[in-house]
Order: C-alpha cells, then structure tokens, then sequence
C-alpha cells in the first residue's frame, strides 16, 4: 500500500468512527507550504481552582546566540506558599529554519530545557506547560532570569524565534511538600561544589542531561566502534551513562533518556505537527542522594561531579545542569548519619560487529549501583537505600553508503528506594523503559523514507510495610512514515507523511488516554479514551 493510499484510509477510518477532527477531502496529497501547529498528546498539567497571579519571565525574539536577560519579582496578592506553579512558554515563528535547543534559569536554576519545532512558510505558533511547583524556594526571591535559544537568521534560515514565557501562581498549599531548598553546584578552583543545609534529611539531584550540538553525540544511540565502517565513530559504542559522584565516589548513576528533535532521523516530516516524545519539555534525571546526607550535611562544600560515561575522550556535545532539591528536618539544627553502603559491579558493554551486505553491531550493556545511609533526625533513625539497574540492547543496521540505516534499541532504567525507620517501610519501584525502531532508506530516486516508533515508558509502584499503596502506568508512543525527494528545491520535495501519539497514563489517582494522528501536515484524530 502506498503512504499517500494509507494516509487516506486512516482518514477514512476515523472519520467513520466519528473521532477525526478533518474530513479525508482536507489532507492534501502531500505536504504544502502551511500545517497544523504542533500538538502533543501529553497532559497540561492540572491547574487548581483558586486564586491566581501571572508574572511574566520572558518575552523576546531569538536572532543569534545572544542570552535574554531579565529580572524576576514574586507575584503579588497570591502569598509566598503555592499549591502550583505552571509555566507556560508560547513560541512562534516562520520562513525556515532549524530545531533547535532553549533552556531557561531562574537565579541560576534550570526550571526548562526545551526545543523547537522546525516551521512552515507561513509559521507556526506552539506552546509548552510545565508544573514547577518544585522551584517554589527559587521564586520566592528576587533573581536574575537568563533564557537561551541559540539561532541562526540569515538569507537561508529566516525564522525569528518569538517568545513569551510566563509563571502562573495558586494560592494554596501543595499536594506534597515542595523541597524547603533549591540549590545549584559552585564553580571552584577544584571543581563544582555543593554546601547542603545541616539539617538536611532528603536530598535529590535532577540532571537535564542532553546530547546535541550537531555532531555525533546528538545521535550517541547510532555510534559504533571501530573497526565498524560507521560515519559516527565513538570509542566504546552507543552505550551512554549519566553518573554523579559526591567526594569521588558514585553516588548515582542513570539511563540518559534517547531525545530525537524536530530535524532528527534525516526527516523533519516526520515532526511537524508532532514532536518525538519530551521534545519539547526536556525532562531531567533525578537521583536520590539522601543516602549521602550524612556526608553532606557538616557545613563544609562537597565536590559533586557529573559525567556521561560513553563520550569519546576530548569530545564534547553533552549538556549536564545540575538542581538539588532538599527538604530539611524543621526540629534539628543538625542531621547527622553516615553512608553505609556503595557498591556497584564493574559496567557490561559489549558491541559485536558483522561485516557484510548489511553491516551490523549488536550491543548489550548495563550497570549495577546501591547505596545506602542512615540519618538521626529528629523522628528517629532512618535508612535510606537505592538500588538502580541499567540495561541497554540494540542492533544497529546499515548497508554500503548508508542508504539504508535502522534500529532497534531498548534502555531500562529500573531503580528501588526503601525508607525505613520511623513506622513500615516504605518502597518505591520505577521501572523506566525507553525504545526505538525505525530506519532511513534512500533509493537510487534519491527518494528518503523514514519510519519510526518510540516508546516512553514508566511503571511506579509504591508500597508501605509490603502492601500496594499507589501505582501509576505510563506509556507515551509515537509512530511515523514520511518520505520525500532529497537534493532538489523545496517546493519539489513532494513529501507525504503520517505520524500518531498515543499518551496513556492509568493508575491510583486516575486515568488519562489521548490519541493524535496526521497525514500530509493535518491532524486527522484527537480523541480521549478515558
């Protein structure tokens, strides 16, 4: 069956099952020179009810690589405690363009990594919701605001990237407590420090660890190894590990999450109406330090390190901010208590290669890590032990040239937190799965086809004295089918394209099921299941 021939029948359907949001007369036979805006299937974050007050953070044009640079003052009339915090960033822009990447601070802290579509002719305008009821401690001061979207504008790529970005307060308390703290490491002559409150008694470290730049390691997942006749080459293979170290010793180790932009895999028909997932909203890896409190919480600065084990020796390309967030014990002036245990196997990776038609490299890594602590805080001694598995496997596939290249990856990112001793323990399980499958073919027409699926997976499971309290399954897929003629003008390109997001997440506190399709730029279904 032809793309264009499957694009009308999966109109057709959905329109049958009186679902679509277009007739199966408005998808053009292929691509024109205006879309739909970019939608996700991810949920808005829930906004209470209550009293509310806006403070603008940013509002700018993106031309080059020169910051913005602001000022933020706490809102007024909605008090200095919140039950939510959103941010909201609306963008627009056209001509043409690349994707690219943002972040934005806060009196130093990354409250959001993001990047952009890649826009129309006739532009696009987008927007992205984050709940940052966790930075509550960083705005209830004054502080300086920094936001960065490097760009390019030229005669070739014309598009200004134009944004407002916003913080919406509600009054009220929150859910769960917001940390007390939120910290960022200090630059020293001996490297980046971290001074924690001496009354720590929960400590947690988030990561936004990206891989970009434009070179290999914005594709780390496609490397291979000599003697591999590969055009992205990396000493040890695909297989990426973001690690953090506290006084030298690993304190905490993570699957770095496989993050494919609005230009990614060669086709950017793919992403026009529909982002990969956590395109947009680039979300951090966290890890749970509080087994290191007692080391951390005499007054003094501790070295905290973070890596990516994998990356080429000298090559840069990877991004690692670092926020942490702690929550104090409010009856002790000082918490103290000691690292117990750390120990971790020596890490797997394994890549064999097999020369032939098509050449292949079958990788398989993984790492194990537990530590744990104990603190004497102020309701008693507590223990505090993680465990965290990783697992990678993939097989990566190319023939002579390149004109055909696939994979097939899956990461595993499986961790175990126990609190035990005032009252039962408690555990909480996450099991965190990411995947990837897809290949880009071009033919002797010159004629490129991408087809790909992602997987974002996560299944948590909290338990207390070994009886099921909370669950939540979250399972966000993307799928999509593009083509399009390479090497020639773009109105010449005759590119086609379908693509689908299915966002499901289902659990104790409820259910969420959300659907999206396009063809040719039209977004043909948005339908809720729950």
């Amino acid at each position: 069956m032809s793309m264009l021939a499957g694009a009308t029948l999966l109109v057709s359907t959905f329109f049958g099952a009186g679902a679509a949001t277009a007739r199966p007369a408005d998808v053009p036979a292929e691509f024109g020179t205006d879309w739909h805006d970019p939608v996700t299937a991810a949920p808005p974050p829930d906004r209470p009810h209550t009293r509310s007050c806006q403070v603008t953070l940013a509002d700018t044009q993106f031309r080059d690589y020169t910051p913005y640079r602001g000022a933020y003052t706490p809102p007024e009339g909605c008090g200095d405690r919140w039950s939510k915090v959103v941010l909201r960033l609306d963008g627009k822009v056209k001509g043409r363009q690349y994707d690219r990447l943002g972040y934005l601070h806060v009196g130093g802290v990354e409250i959001l990594r993001t990047s952009t579509p890649e826009p129309s002719p006739d532009g696009i305008a987008w927007h992205v919701e984050k709940d940052v009821t966790r930075y509550s401690d960083t705005f209830r001061g004054a502080h300086d605001v920094e936001m960065l979207i490097g760009n390019v504008v030229d005669d070739t790529y014309t598009g200004v990237i134009d944004v407002h970005v916003t913080l919406t307060f509600y009054a009220g308390r929150p859910e769960t407590p917001a940390p007390d703290r939120v910290l960022t490491l200090a630059d020293t002559p001996d490297g980046t420090t971290l001074t924690t409150p001496r009354n720590s008694e929960r400590i947690v470290a988030e990561v936004y660890a990206t891989g970009s730049g434009g070179g290999c390691e914005e594709f780390w997942y496609l490397t291979v190894a000599d003697p591999a006749s590969y055009s992205c080459k990396a000493d040890h293979g695909p297989y990426r590990e973001v690690r953090i170290r506290v006084d030298g010793r690993l304190a905490g180790i993570a699957a770095p999450f496989p993050n494919v932009w609005t230009g990614g895999w060669s086709n950017p028909f793919l992403w026009y109406v529909l982002p990969a997932p956590r395109a947009f909203d680039v979300r951090p890896v966290e890890y749970d330090l509080t087994p290191f409190a007692g080391l951390l919480n005499d007054g003094r600065p501790h070295r905290v390190e973070v890596s990516v084990a994998g990356v080429p020796e000298g090559q840069s390309g990877w991004s690692t901010p670092v926020n942490v967030l702690v929550w104090r014990d409010a009856h002790r002036a000082h918490v103290t208590g000691a690292l117990t245990v750390g120990k971790d196997t020596d890490p797997v990776n394994t890549s064999t290669y097999t020369p032939g038609a098509e050449n292949r490299v079958d990788t398989d890594a993984g790492h194990r890590l537990t530590v744990s602590g104990y603190l004497d805080t102020s309701h008693g001694r507590v223990t505090t032990t993680v465990s965290r598995v990783l697992a990678h496997t993939s097989a990566h596939r190319w023939t002579e040239g390149e004109t055909t290249d696939g994979l097939d990856a899956a990461w595993t990112d499986d961790e175990t937190v126990t609190v035990a001793g005032y009252g039962p323990a408690r555990t909480t399980h996450t099991r965190r799965t990411y995947t990837m499958n897809g290949a880009t073919t071009t033919g002797p027409d010159d004629r490129l086809r991408t087809e790909l699926t992602l997987g974002d997976r996560a299944d948590i499971v909290e338990r207390r004295a070994g009886r099921r309290t909370a669950w939540s399954r979250l399972d966000d897929t993307y799928s999509g089918d593009a083509a399009y003629t390479l090497n020639v003008p773009r109105e010449q390109r005759h590119a086609v394209g379908t693509s689908s997001e299915r966002y499901r997440l289902h659990g104790s506190d409820g259910c969420y099921d959300r659907s999206l399709a396009t063809a040719q730029g039209v977004l043909t279904e948005d339908r809720d299941r729950c």
